[in-house]
């Protein structure tokens, strides 16, 4: 290659390069808000987390659900409830259920079932809960690159046997 040319096709490379930088993610939207969401036992786990891929579990402590969960005064789950969900491979992921865009706490993610994703009712954004962590795929998220809030699911610290938190 001439220096002429070299000279161009390295321009030419760092015009692509300025051009089209890393996509990033903006997980941390809303509000920060405190979680913990114990599961004292297997059997307790077995009975309200997930049991596989494509699983989901919604935790609203003010609205007490899912239903009969031992809540107690050391629970939290984040601004707009918790969703529980097992990702392809069976493995348990956690999202906050306020979506990014509107960041309310009444304004939840609805999981489809069909679809396999998850969308919110009001601005309409999609996002991929169950094979890539909660990135947007469409709407004004996938626009402004908000996703979804994530938490922790670990085995527990404190005798729990499970337990998701921030």
């Amino acid at each position: 290659m001439t220096g002429m040319r070299f000279r161009r096709f390295l321009a030419a490379i760092g015009a692509i390069a300025a051009t089209s930088g890393c996509h990033t993610v903006d997980d941390n939207r809303i509000a920060v808000s405190p979680v913990k969401i114990a599961f004292q036992t297997q059997s307790q786990w077995e009975l309200y987390g997930v049991s596989g891929a494509l699983d989901t579990r919604r935790f609203i402590k003010q609205e007490r659900l899912p239903a009969n969960f031992p809540y107690t005064s050391l629970t939290y789950t984040g601004l707009g409830g918790v969703l529980l969900a097992g990702d392809i491979h069976g493995n348990p992921i956690a999202y906050d259920l306020a979506c990014p865009v509107e960041r309310s706490a009444s304004i939840r993610i609805i999981v489809d079932t069909e679809a396999n994703n998850a969308y919110c009712p009001k601005c309409g954004s999609v996002y991929d809960i169950f094979t890539n962590y909660g990135h947007p795929l469409s709407g004004k998220a996938a626009q402004e690159g908000y996703g979804l809030q994530r938490y922790i699911v670990a085995g527990g610290m404190q005798g729990e046997y499970m337990t998701v938190s921030r």
